[in-house]
């Protein structure tokens, strides 16, 4: 088994935005039940969509971690809780992605590596998508 270097940088989820999704996910049972407990379709699909709301913040629980750079490459997270390995040679580009809809500006931080695109957003580093890729490109062997 192949051990990696410690990660000299890691960027992970804020660790509020998991309870606000678990919050939500309560919230929304108890405003069905409260509000009309009766019918079992809106009882049904509040608990769908709770239970959609907890999954996604138990990812957010068990992988905060969505990427790590150190001299070696890039630890990206893959599925819903692995991590896969991108050499410093299998990437492409790094880059910021900005899009304006409706007075809103998004950005997301593209790792192309070949094969395949990753993609994170503010809410996934924790920190602004330029300024992780700055530190990805500095941290990139030259």
């Amino acid at each position: 088994m192949a051990t990696h270097p410690a990660p000299t940088r890691q960027w992970r989820v804020p660790p509020t935005l998991p309870a606000l999704k678990l919050t939500g996910a309560v919230a929304l049972l108890a405003l069905s039940l409260l509000l009309d407990g009766s019918d079992p379709i809106r009882l049904a699909l509040a608990v769908l969509t709770a239970a959609a709301l907890a999954g996604w913040a138990a990812r957010d629980l068990v992988a905060p971690v969505r990427l790590a750079v150190d001299p070696d490459g890039i630890t990206v997270v893959q599925g819903f809780a692995g991590h896969r390995r991108l050499p410093w040679s299998a990437v492409e580009k790094v880059t910021v992605d900005r899009r304006a809809r409706r007075g809103l500006t998004s950005e997301l931080l593209e790792i192309d590596a070949g094969e395949s695109l990753h993609l994170f957003g503010r809410h996934d580093l924790g920190a602004d998508p330029a300024e992780v890729a700055e530190a990805l490109r500095e941290a990139r062997p030259h």
